[in-house]
């Protein structure tokens, strides 16, 4: 009895350990698990080749044991330039230099292709459509900045020069292409639409190519006189009133007043005294950013008129590689390529409220109750994982008691509306009926979802959108168990799936968060409370 009772205190806190750590990131995760999932679960499970690594996997969520090891954000000692032969490197940069024009050259568009692409919008309806627009000047006047870690080893990245590193996979297995991938024919991979499409990586990751890190694109940091410090903090769930349902609404659920319109004042937009740095056709400036926020890798702009006077700007950021967080010493949730985005609405050109992401899920905010610099907001991007706060200092998530926790600081201050591509989406344009038969660059036909609900801003005219409508992921898919860089453990991978792109982050949400259960808070939670 006393040998079966120490038994019983040993076990016990065990299991209870390990049952918490399996299923509370499970009940606290904001996405679902349907029947798919779990199988695809179920053969990933499987792919071991070993019988005991398959059963601790099962049930007691340990898998890949036998691989654990360091994952250093890099490999010492770091690259210079010296690194890379003279040719190569010239041939690097001159690829980061292609404006979007010449980039269309690699899908083997000529001159007599652009050509005969304009002679036939004049007959094409729905070329007619797209009548560039310029990017309302307050949007820019309101663009954010971003603080980016000062440790930060993955920076911000330009998803033309990230393609030429990749290849094509589907479910798993290599898609044969006479071509390399390009922005332009991204799309046509989408008739692959019911298997697991990814940009795969041609290198290892974890050695760490020059690419990945994108030295090139950081951000010098520069003085801002106008730096302002954030308003006071309570505990971030203060109930206020508002005057009608700005932070709910789109073009088939139109505003309605709350409360007396005759106690509101109808807001207006002021421009700037000084117009400041117009968005323009940013030309890059030499091969290093200059010491004012500019960063070589443009962000994308993407503007979504939700009607009564409200428009939404999304602010996209892209990264080559997402740099886990790690618990006891062990990195969970690497992945290649990275977006993150921030969102503005406006109401009748006055910012009303903030939505960042965060993860899987994010975080809304009244536009009062964010830090800014000047009138533009200031976003807080974490190590690695790049995801987006209102406040320096330490976040914990998932996990109690800080095991599991994003960092961020004030580190070099990135300036999107210096360098971004802008596009208007018209999500009432989105019909599964509307196809239109395409040829892709190795001469296979199919039919494709058609491309006019994403039109260029007048800045960049000629900047292509069929990327957009790309259905795939922009990184590789998870690593199965038998590949000896991946584990799992507690329902925790090493490596995770890379994400989509940004037109399927809901941009045609009502509310600011892109899931339903959105709250909207009027004051920062210092604390950074885990759940």
């Amino acid at each position: 009895m006393y040998w079966l009772r120490r038994f019983t205190y040993l076990t016990v806190p065990v299991a209870l350990v390990i049952f918490l750590a399996t299923y509370l990131p499970i009940v606290l995760d904001p996405t679902s698990r349907g029947p798919e999932s779990r199988a695809r679960d179920r053969l990933w499970v499987s792919s071991s080749p070993y019988f005991w690594d398959r059963q601790a996997c099962r049930w007691i969520s340990l898998c890949g044991l036998h691989h654990l090891r360091r994952d250093p954000a890099v490999l010492p000692p770091m690259f210079d330039d010296d690194d890379l032969g003279g040719e190569l490197r010239v041939e690097l940069r001159k690829r980061m230099d292609r404006t979007w024009e010449e980039d269309a050259g690699l899908d083997g568009l000529g001159s007599e292709s652009k050509r005969s692409k304009r002679s036939d919008s004049k007959r094409n309806p729905q070329e007619r459509r797209k009548i560039p627009r310029e990017v309302p000047q307050y949007v820019l006047d309101y663009a954010p900045f971003v603080h980016l870690y000062s440790g930060e080893q993955f920076w911000p990245s330009d998803i033309r020069e990230h393609i030429q590193h990749m290849i094509v996979t589907v479910d798993h297995m290599r898609l044969n292409l006479t071509e390399k991938v390009s922005l332009q024919s991204l799309q046509s991979l989408n008739r692959y639409d019911n298997h697991m499409v990814t940009l795969h990586s041609l290198e290892d990751v974890e050695s760490r190519p020059k690419w990945l890190h994108s030295h090139d694109n950081l951000p010098n940091p520069f003085d801002d006189p106008d730096a302002s410090t954030p308003p006071p903090h309570g505990d971030g769930r203060q109930v206020h009133s508002e005057p009608d349902t700005w932070f709910d609404v789109d073009k088939k659920h139109p505003i309605h007043r709350i409360s007396d319109p005759r106690n509101q004042q109808k807001p207006a937009y002021a421009p700037s005294p000084s117009p400041g740095k117009e968005q323009q056709r940013i030309i890059p400036r030499g091969h290093k950013p200059d010491s004012d926020g500019y960063s070589k890798a443009p962000a994308t702009l993407v503007l979504v008129d939700k009607g009564s006077g409200v428009l939404d700007a999304f602010w996209f950021f892209f990264y080559s590689y997402n740099l886990g967080q790690t618990v006891l010493g062990l990195r969970f949730g690497n992945h290649v390529g990275d977006w993150e985005h921030c969102m503005v609405r406006f109401q009748n050109g006055v910012p009303r409220g903030i939505f960042f992401s965060e993860h899987e899920g994010g975080q809304a905010y009244a536009w009062e109750a964010i830090e800014k610099r000047g009138r533009r907001p200031v976003i807080y991007s974490a190590v690695g994982s790049h995801a987006m706060y209102a406040l320096p200092g330490s976040h914990p998530y998932v996990l109690p008691f800080k095991l599991l926790q994003d960092v961020t600081d004030k580190g070099p201050l990135w300036d999107p509306a210096l360098n971004n591509y802008a596009y208007f989406y018209d999500y009432t344009l989105e019909d599964p009926k509307d196809t239109i038969e395409h040829e892709d660059s190795i001469g296979e036909k199919g039919l494709l979802h058609d491309t006019h609900s994403f039109v260029p801003a007048a800045s960049n005219p000629d900047a292509p959108t069929t990327w957009l409508h790309y259905q795939g992921r922009w990184g590789d898919e998870t690593y199965t168990l038998a590949d000896p860089r991946q584990w799992r453990l507690f329902g925790q991978y090493h490596y995770v799936t890379g994400p989509s792109g940004p037109k399927f982050k809901n941009l045609e949400r009502q509310t600011l968060c892109p899931a339903r259960n959105c709250r909207l808070l009027y004051e920062i939670d210092p604390k950074g409370t885990w759940y």
